[in-house]
C-alpha cells in the first residue's frame, strides 16, 4: 500500500504546485473515515482508494482528482456526507465524489435498475467535468484487478459484463487504450476464461517456434526506411488475446486461420513523415486491399489519429502497421489524460487539424446527454447509450462538406438525427452520392449523404427497425410513443362514452376524478390512455363511478352469432382511418381488414384494439368475453389512406408468369407491398402478395383482373 508521502512525492513530481496540504487532509481523513472496513481480499479498504490514487497518478492528474480518487467511497460507505466534504475541501472536491458517488442509498426495485440509474448519473456528472470520468475508471480498473477475491462467481461475472459493455467502451471512447485494453483483457478472464487461455497457450508456442520473427520483421522494416531516409521507431507486438478472440467470432474463423495476430507500431516526428513511410511500405511490399484507413486526415471521435494499413511484409508475413507521430501515439494511450496533463500548453504546436478535432472530441458526451433526455425510463437509456458506443464508426460528409462519424450500419435517418434533431424528425427520404436510396441503406465510408426533408414528415414506427444510433433511436420511441398516447386517450374517451351511453349515463370528468385514486392514476389522461390501451375495460370503470352498476350486465353478448349480428351494427360505432401498427388501433393479421369491410374491434391488453373482420376465425377465441368488444365502422368520409390487402394466389410454372402478375397489378393501381412463394412443383407456384390498396373494391378489382389472365390458375384473398 502506497504511503501518505509517496504519494504527495508522486503528484509534485509531475506538479511542483498542487496542493500538498488537501493531499494529505485527503489521505487522513479517508483512513479515518474508513476505519476498520475490509475489502473482499482481506486488505484494509483503504488501500483500494490509494491505489486508485495511485493509478490517477500515472495520467499525471491534478490534485483535485487526486483528493476525489482518495475520498470517491467515502459518502456511499462511511458516515461521512456530502456536505462534511465540501466543508472540508471545497465545492470542486465535492461536485467531483459527487458524481462519482453511486446511488446506494436510493430504494430502487431491482439491480438492473440501480444499474441503469446510476450510469443515468455518472453521466450527467461526467458531461459537467471529464474528471468524473477518469476517477471512475481508476475505481473500475483496481477493482477489476482485484476481482478475483470476490467468492460469489454471479457476481464476478456480472461485474466483468458492466465492465465489457459500459466502462471499456467509455475508455475507448475518451481515447485511453491502455485503460479500455487492460480493462477488457480482466474481464475476457472472468467471462471466457478458457478461451483466452488456450489463446494465450497458442501464441506462447508461436513465440517458441517463431523464434525472433517480430525482430527480423522490425529489422527489415527499419532498413527500408533508412534506405529511403526516414527516421523512426519501430515497434511490434502480438495482439491482445481479447481482440484475437474477438476477430474469431466476428469471422467466424479459427486461430489457425488468423493471418494478422502481429502488429506493428512505426513512430516519427512530424505528421508529413507518416505518409512518406506510408509510400515507402505500399511501394515495397503488396497491400491487403480494403486494409487500408487514414485517422490522420479523418480523426476520429475521441481524438486518435494514425495510418492504418495491412500487409504481406517482410517474411511473407501478413502484418497491420499503425503509422503515427510521436504525440499522435501519446493521446492514442492516455487520450483525454494526455489533453488534460498538457491543459494550457501548446502540445500540438500548429496542427489545425488536431486542434479541430477537439471541437467534436466529445460530442458523443452531448449526444449522450440528448439520449438521456429523451428516453423513458433509466433501462432504456442504458440500452441506447450500449447502441452509442458499441460499434465501430463510419465516416460520411453533409453536401457542404461537414464530417459526420457515424457507427458502422448506420442509415440515413441515423446521419438525420446526427445532424440534427428536427432534420431526424422530418426526414422523408436521402440522397447518398447523389442517388435517391431507401431510408434503411447501409452508409460507407466516405458517403455524401442529403437528407429531404418536409415539415409534414413524422417519425415512423418502422424506423427503429433499422436505425441504430441511440440517439436517433432515443426520438423515434419517444415521438411514437407521444403519438401513440395522444391516439389511446382519443379511443378511450370514445369507449368510456359509448360505455356509460349504452346505460343511459352521463361521462363527467368529476366522477372520473373521484375515482383516479382506485385505479392508481393521477390524471384522466392517464385513465383514458389506460382504457384505450385495453388495461382497463369501460365496464369496470363504469361500475367504479357507479356501485350499483354491475359487471355482468343484461347486455353481455352470450354467444359469437349474437355478437357478429350485435357489433355488425354501424350506428354508434367508432369511426376509424388511418390504421398504423404499434398504435391505439391497428388492423389483424390474420384477416387483414380493409375499408368496405364490415368490422368489430377487440380490445387487446397493451395494445389498443385490433380490428378484425366481422367473419374473422379468430374472434372464436373472445367469445366469453363481451367487455373486450367494441362497435367500429369506417370512416369513409375521409379514408384515402393506403391498406395492405392480401391474396393468395396459384400459377403456372412458366416464364412471364411473375411478370404478368405484377403487371396486371400495376394496371389497376396497385403496389406489391410484399411476395412470398410459399409452396413450388414442376407445374405450379403457390405464393401470397401483399398489395397496397385503398380498400376492399380495389382489391376486388384486382382479383378479378387477375383470374382473367391465363396463366394464373386461381386467386383468393387471404383469410389467415
Amino acid at each position: 500500500m502506497m504511503r501518505q508521502f509517496e504519494l504527495v512525492e508522486r503528484v509534485k513530481s509531475y506538479d511542483p504546485d498542487a496542493d500538498e496540504d488537501a493531499i494529505n487532509r485527503a489521505y487522513v481523513y479517508a483512513m479515518k473515515m474508513h476505519g476498520m472496513q475490509k475489502r473482499a481480499s482481506g486488505d484494509p479498504y483503504f488501500s483500494h482508494p490509494i491505489e486508485v490514487a495511485g493509478i490517477l497518478t500515472n495520467y499525471k492528474l491534478d490534485t483535485a482528482s487526486i483528493v476525489t480518487a482518495l475520498l470517491h467511497d467515502i459518502v456511499e460507505d462511511t458516515t461521512a456526507t456530502l456536505e462534511d466534504v465540501r466543508d472540508l475541501f471545497g465545492d470542486e472536491v465535492a461536485r467531483l465524489v459527487d458524481g462519482v458517488t453511486k446511488l446506494a442509498r436510493i430504494q430502487i426495485q431491482n439491480m438492473e435498475e440501480k444499474q441503469a440509474e446510476n450510469f443515468r448519473k455518472f453521466v450527467l456528472a461526467m458531461s459537467e467535468d471529464i474528471r468524473v470520468l477518469l476517477v471512475k475508471l481508476a475505481d473500475r480498473l483496481h477493482n477489476m484487478r482485484t476481482l478475483n477475491f470476490i467468492t460469489d462467481p454471479k457476481k464476478r461475472r456480472s461485474i466483468a459484463m458492466e465492465t465489457m459493455e459500459i466502462y471499456a467502451p467509455l475508455a475507448e471512447r475518451i481515447g485511453m487504450q491502455e485503460v479500455k485494453t487492460e480493462l477488457e483483457d480482466l474481464a475476457f478472464a472472468e467471462m471466457h476464461a478458457e478461451a483466452r487461455t488456450s489463446i494465450l497457450a497458442r501464441l506462447k508456442f508461436l513465440e517458441l517456434h517463431g523464434g525472433d520473427l517480430v525482430v527480423k520483421i522490425m529489422d527489415e522494416l527499419d532498413q527500408v526506411m533508412r534506405k529511403a531516409g526516414i527516421e523512426g521507431y519501430i515497434s511490434g507486438r502480438e495482439k491482445t488475446a481479447y481482440s484475437i478472440w474477438r476477430k474469431m467470432q466476428i469471422k467466424d474463423v479459427s486461430f489457425e486461420q488468423l493471418s494478422d495476430i502481429m502488429a506493428f507500431r512505426v513512430m516519427v516526428d512530424k505528421p508529413e513523415d507518416c505518409y512518406r513511410v506510408l509510400g515507402v511500405v505500399h511501394t515495397n511490399y503488396p497491400t491487403v486491399p480494403g486494409r487500408f484507413k487514414d485517422y490522420i486526415s479523418t480523426p476520429k471521435r475521441n481524438g486518435y489519429r494514425s495510418l492504418h494499413t495491412s500487409i504481406i511484409g517482410p517474411q511473407r508475413q501478413r502484418i497491420e502497421i499503425q503509422i503515427r507521430t510521436h504525440q499522435m501515439h501519446e493521446v492514442a494511450e492516455l487520450g483525454v489524460a494526455a489533453h488534460w496533463r498538457y491543459k494550457g500548453s501548446d502540445l500540438f504546436g500548429d496542427d489545425s487539424s488536431v486542434k479541430s478535432v477537439e471541437g467534436r472530441q466529445y460530442s458523443w458526451l452531448r449526444e449522450l446527454l440528448d439520449i438521456l433526455e429523451h428516453a423513458q425510463s433509466p433501462q432504456e437509456f442504458l440500452e441506447h447509450t450500449k447502441l452509442e458506443m458499441f460499434h465501430d464508426q463510419v465516416f460520411c460528409f453533409t453536401p457542404k462538406g461537414d464530417l459526420i462519424a457515424l457507427p458502422r450500419g448506420a442509415s440515413p435517418v441515423d446521419f438525420a438525427y446526427a445532424v440534427h434533431t428536427e432534420v431526424g424528425n422530418t426526414c422523408v427520404g436521402a440522397k447518398v452520392n447523389g442517388r435517391i436510396v431507401p431510408l434503411r441503406t447501409r452508409l460507407q465510408n466516405g458517403d455524401q449523404v442529403e437528407v429531404v426533408t418536409s415539415k409534414a414528415q413524422k417519425p415512423s414506427p418502422e424506423w427503429e427497425g433499422f436505425a441504430i444510433t441511440g440517439k436517433a433511436r432515443a426520438h423515434v420511441r419517444r415521438r411514437v410513443r407521444s403519438e401513440a398516447r395522444t391516439e389511446y386517450i382519443k379511443l378511450g374517451k370514445e369507449i368510456l362514452e359509448k360505455t356509460f351511453a349504452k346505460e343511459g349515463l352521463a361521462l363527467a370528468d368529476k366522477g372520473l376524478s373521484g375515482v383516479l385514486d382506485k385505479f392508481t392514476l393521477e390524471t384522466l389522461d392517464d385513465l383514458y390512455t389506460k382504457v384505450g390501451e385495453g388495461r382497463l375495460v369501460g365496464r369496470e370503470v363504469l361500475v367504479a363511478v357507479y356501485p350499483g352498476a354491475r359487471m355482468d350486465s343484461d347486455d353481455n353478448i352470450v354467444n359469437l352469432s349474437q355478437a357478429r349480428l350485435k357489433h355488425s351494427e354501424i350506428g354508434g360505432a367508432i369511426a376509424i382511418r388511418g390504421l398504423t401498427p404499434g398504435m391505439a388501433v391497428h388492423v389483424a393479421e390474420c384477416c387483414h381488414p380493409l375499408p368496405g369491410d364490415r368490422i368489430i374491434g377487440i380490445l387487446t391488453e397493451g395494445q389498443g384494439i385490433e380490428v378484425h373482420t366481422i367473419d374473422c376465425e379468430q374472434l372464436e377465441g373472445y367469445t366469453d368475453l363481451p367487455d373486450r368488444w367494441v362497435d367500429l365502422a369506417w370512416d369513409a368520409d375521409k379514408d384515402q389512406d393506403i391498406h395492405i390487402g392480401r391474396i393468395n394466389l396459384v400459377v403456372a410454372n412458366e416464364p412471364g408468369t411473375l411478370g404478368a402478375v405484377c403487371m396486371v397489378i400495376a394496371r389497376n393501381f396497385g403496389n406489391i407491398f410484399n411476395l412470398k412463394f410459399s409452396k413450388r412443383s414442376k407445374e405450379f407456384f403457390e405464393m401470397s402478395v401483399d398489395i397496397e390498396v385503398r380498400g376492399v373494391k380495389h382489391l376486388t378489382n384486382i382479383i378479378a383482373a387477375l383470374r382473367a389472365t391465363p396463366a394464373i390458375n386461381s386467386v383468393e384473398r387471404a383469410r389467415r
